[in-house]
């Protein structure tokens, strides 16, 4: 610093003051509570603009950072890997999909400017080479997970290669106390990628594409709207725990998909180019959120305690506006009762929230009377029911949840899964539930129903508008239905929930005809209110619908034959 003249003294004393000050914001970040709205708003708003300051100073000070300071390839690397991270966060809070292109921005300008590339050939700033080396590789999986959430699964494969790559160098190396993780994590995301990969698109020259199942004008379905459909669905929780279900990092193959199901095609922001690295930070109105929403703000729970779940359900339930709907989706193992002789809606059993038992539990001296800690009951969800709630559970154990009452006049509708599937689909089960799958993708479903690895995209596509003519015509039977003014009716007129409720219904219709599910009662989805089966679920005109899209397919083998009527 000696050699320094005034002002590359100020230069670097600013920047390492703006470095460190941004450090201790980001660390700040994981104090905030993770439910909510208003309370970490302005703490987010902070970070954001210290980081804007430093990303900006360093561009305009580069010359004097990299000769008088040294200033590495990989720090700078390091503060857009941040800013990355505070977006993609950002989108986790706000369920606003741009976000994520804001972040997959800062992610690929880092690989394409070569940020990490010559991480290990560099001084290490009081650090451990392996600790930089650490540094790329998370940033690696970081990087992977956003573009998973924008279907950039091309670019996936690639980072996934370029992870492998880097890991092997990494464990050949320094021989780390971390290398059995590190595999574990390319163990996962190649599964999760290979069980994402249910079925393949190809186009016309056999090479696979992607498609993306989140809501866009061409797929909401259509409506005759009534008075009566005055909700609009706002706050979405969504919790996982399935032992055998394939996950990476904190997200299982069902919150996956349902995650996607519930967010609208995120538009691309054409006002800048790919690694052009914007630094504008969210707008941080900390009054008010905004009147309306793209999406419905969700929160993503992985094996959650009993107690976070509740806590984060009663945050949904308090944000709600007037009108507003809260939906739960549970993917789960079921926890099952040791009698069924009881009718208590906590001797029913449940769903596991978490696998984890408390401490000195199973030593409780009342034994059998305790109940399980980390399990959601029926009974847990009637404190919520004074608001509109909307509940998804794709269980071994689903049916449990029927017996909830209702005790406020509220709308409420409960979507409940098969509690099994005939022997030829067992090896679905770490695939992700079926439910959840026609919720994501009917044509999907019915595809893998009939065992179909591979299709061609024009049939794809044909067969695609066969499930829109479904459900343009469960939409007009349902809404002539006599009797669910209270509960299936205000649903209707939000997008996302109109679309779930006509997919289970595609769901109850396919599952009826398919020769494996017909006649077991436990292989079949049930819903609470039952939806009627004369006015609608056995109705000729959905299963003729239902028999185009099959001979489409060529599928009429794994379906019973169609009657008279039909034909």
């Amino acid at each position: 610093m000696a050699e320094l003249d005034e002002n590359e003294r100020r230069i670097i004393n600013e920047f390492c003051q703006l470095q460190e000050k941004s450090k201790q914001l980001f660390n700040g970040l994981r104090d905030l509570p993770q439910y909510g709205h208003k309370q970490w708003q302005a703490y987010f708003g902070r970070t954001f603009d210290v980081y804007t300051k430093l990303w900006k100073f360093q561009q305009q000070h580069r010359q004097i950072l990299d000769v008088k300071y040294d200033l590495k390839r990989w720090q700078i690397g390091e503060i857009a890997s941040k800013i990355g991270q505070l977006y993609y966060h950002y989108y986790l809070r706000t369920s606003e999909t741009n976000y994520l292109n804001e972040a997959f921005s800062f992610y690929s300008a880092i690989r394409a400017r070569s940020y990490y590339s010559r991480i290990t050939k560099e001084d290490h700033h009081g650090g451990s080479k392996s600790d930089l080396v650490v540094k790329k590789l998370r940033y690696y999986a970081r990087f992977i997970v956003v573009c998973l959430l924008l279907k950039k699964m091309k670019l996936v494969r690639e980072l996934v290669r370029e992870l492998s790559k880097y890991v092997d160098e990494y464990t050949s190396t320094y021989e780390p106390d971390d290398q059995l993780e590190w595999s574990l994590v390319l163990g996962e995301i190649k599964s999760f990628l290979e069980a994402d990969a249910i079925l393949n698109i190809l186009d016309a020259d056999s090479n696979p594409m992607v498609i993306s199942h989140r809501l866009s004008p061409l797929t909401t379905p259509p409506v005759e709207k009534s008075p009566a459909m005055d909700l609009t669905l706002q706050e979405v929780l969504i919790f996982g725990n399935n032992n055998d279900q394939v996950k990476f990092s904190e997200l299982t193959l069902d919150m996956f998909r349902i995650l996607q199901t519930l967010e609208r095609e995120p538009q691309e922001d054409a006002s800048y180019q790919a690694y052009s690295l914007p630094s504008r930070a969210p707008s941080m109105e900390a009054n008010d959120r905004p009147l309306k929403r793209e999406n419905p703000h969700k929160y993503l729970l992985y094996k959650p305690t009993l107690s976070q779940l509740l806590v984060f359900l009663a945050s949904g339930f308090k944000e709600l506006p007037l009108n507003g709907a809260l939906l739960l989706y549970i993917s789960a193992d079921g926890l099952f009762p040791s009698s069924s002789s009881s009718e208590d809606r906590y001797d029913m059993g449940g769903v596991c929230t978490n696998s984890k038992r408390e401490p000195d539990q199973s030593g409780n001296k009342r034994g059998s009377q305790v109940k399980e800690l980390n399990c959601l009951y029926p009974g847990d969800l009637i404190p919520f029911m004074r608001k509109p709630l909307f509940l998804i559970v794709d269980s071994d154990n689903s049916w449990v949840f029927q017996s909830v009452p209702i005790l406020f006049g509220q709308p409420l509708v409960i979507l409940m899964s098969p509690q099994d599937v005939p022997s030829q689909y067992q090896d679905l089960h770490p695939k992700g539930g079926l439910l959840t799958l026609f919720l994501h993708s009917p044509l999907t479903a019915i595809c893998v129903l009939g065992k179909i690895k591979e299709i061609p995209y024009h049939l794809w596509e044909t067969g695609q508008a066969f499930v829109d003519r479904f459900l343009a015509e469960a939409s007009r039977l349902l809404t002539r239905v006599k009797g669910i003014e209270s509960s299936y009716l205000p649903f209707l007129g939000d997008d996302f929930l109109r679309l779930l409720l006509l997919r289970f219904i595609f769901c109850c219709v396919a599952l009826r005809l398919h020769r494996a599910f017909k006649h077991w009662p436990a292989l079949l989805p049930r819903s609470q209110p039952p939806l009627p089966e004369s006015e609608l679920l056995l109705q000729t005109s959905l299963e003729r619908a239902m028999y185009t899209l099959i001979d489409h397919l060529e599928l009429s083998s794994v379906f019973i034959e169609p009657s008279r009527e039909i034909l």
